[in-house]
């Protein structure tokens, strides 16, 4: 049984952001930090990696589409993003064999919540598209393998966090670390006993300024400026990604 337990989620190979939450005391304190995918797609892939990989035992890997694709990209298959097959010829050959190795999701029993199931998009698949307004019809087929006595489900994917009830059972998305939509700062969850959405707030200008100067990825820059500032709103993500959850 854990009693607190962070969660963090498309970090997207920011490490100034990465860094931030890092130094959280709730999340230094969690019992184990739970990583639900999209982890080293940006532009400091093997920095925020080898971070993660220092934290050792006290980390918890799930695996997203993102990481999926980087692996597929280095064994000749492009990934459509092309931040992704950047990202994909900087990896060592340990990080890819971690990154390949990661599963689907991950249950934990967590004081208050019970089993809590991890996942990155939904538990069948990697890239399904669920959000806050998704119908109830298609969160039952998402959740149709489930066991009764999963009543938490942890994702992220979207970018977006929220809480909300599907049917008795507690959906939250942690939102992202590296690529917010709706506002910058870096978004993650604190689960036990109950569910806190946290947004840890640091200098933007200066880790958007860190990362131009670091990372060898040509359009670091603009991508920064896009990504890390949270361009984009929740409102429009949530338009954008819409059409993709069936509706």
């Amino acid at each position: 049984m854990l009693n607190r337990v962070a969660v963090l989620s498309d970090i997207h190979g920011v490490l100034p952001a990465l860094e931030a939450v890092l130094a959280e005391p709730d999340v230094a304190a969690a019992d184990l930090i739970v990583l639900t995918g999209d982890i080293a797609a940006g532009p400091q892939p093997v920095e925020v990696l080898d971070v993660l990989a220092g934290l050792g035992d006290r980390v918890c890997w799930v695996g997203g589409n993102a990481d999926r694709e980087l692996v597929e990209a280095r064994k000749g298959s492009p990934a459509s993003i092309e931040v992704s097959n950047w990202a994909a010829e900087q990896l060592r050959d340990d990080h890819l064999t971690r990154l390949a190795a990661l599963p689907l999701t991950v249950t934990l029993e967590i004081d208050g919540l019970g089993p809590v199931l991890f996942c990155h998009a939904t538990p069948r698949d990697d890239e399904e598209v669920v959000l806050v307004d998704t119908r109830m019809e298609r969160w039952a087929e998402a959740f149709a393998a489930l066991p009764d006595e999963v009543t938490t489900v942890v994702c992220g994917h979207t970018h977006m966090p929220f809480t909300r009830l599907v049917d008795r059972r507690l959906v939250v998305n942690a939102g992202s670390i590296g690529m917010p939509y709706g506002g910058a700062g870096a978004w993650w969850t604190l689960l036990g006993p109950g569910v806190q959405l946290r947004r840890t707030n640091f200098d933007v200008d200066l880790a958007c300024a860190r990362v131009t100067a670091d990372s060898t990825f040509p359009d670091a820059a603009a991508w920064v400026d896009e990504y890390l500032r949270s361009e984009h709103s929740d409102a429009e993500a949530l338009a954008v990604f819409a059409p993709r959850d069936g509706r």
